[in-house]
């Protein structure tokens, strides 16, 4: 049985800013908030995976950190921005305005190691950000837009001191993660 898994950055200790900067989002109809308390970065999305292949990847992500050369760093978690666009909004996501140049260098070292262990590359260009909530119809279109054309939150700092390898479990109630390995900066 394969696992679905993801590289990631711990958001949680943020978790009650990001919940706050959610609900001006909370009354648009077709958007689905993500859980704050679960909050994170995904510096890579792996896909279903072998359980085999676990110990593999965690020695593939140490690796991808050293060459990444990054030490423990400070984020800052502010602003709105949602993909792909404003005129077709899947995700609204939590920009980072500190820390992007660091997390960019640990996604490109993470993307490099895992594309040789045969994952796909990344199709789009990353942008370091938290998602808030899906879009499942377009029914609260013009409410998102306004919010983000008009707001420009501040989440506050996170210390990034660890990459994740998480697990992520899709229930009735929306995924589950669970980070299955850790590797310090």
């Amino acid at each position: 049985m394969g696992k679905r898994l993801f590289v990631s950055v711990d958001c949680s200790p943020l978790a009650d800013a990001i919940a706050t900067v959610q609900e001006p989002f909370a009354d648009a109809p077709g958007l689905r908030p993500t859980d704050a308390d679960q909050a994170h970065l995904t510096l890579k999305f792996l896909g279903d995976t072998p359980a085999g292949r676990v110990e593999e990847l965690t020695e593939t992500l140490a690796a991808a950190v050293a060459d990444a050369a990054v030490g423990p760093f400070e984020a800052h978690l502010a602003g709105y921005g949602v993909f792909p666009s404003t005129e077709y909004i899947s995700v609204v996501w939590l920009g980072v305005d500190e820390g992007a140049e660091e997390l960019l260098r640990l996604h490109e070292a993470v993307e490099e190691r895992t594309t040789d262990l045969g994952f796909d590359p990344e199709d789009h260009e990353f942008t370091p950000h938290v998602t808030l909530a899906r879009m499942d119809h377009a029914g609260g279109k013009e409410h998102v837009q306004q919010v983000v054309r008009e707001q420009d939150p501040e989440v506050g700092r996170l210390a990034v001191e660890a990459v994740h390898l998480t697990e992520s479990t899709l229930t009735d109630d929306g995924p589950v993660y669970e980070d299955i390995a850790s590797v310090e900066l």
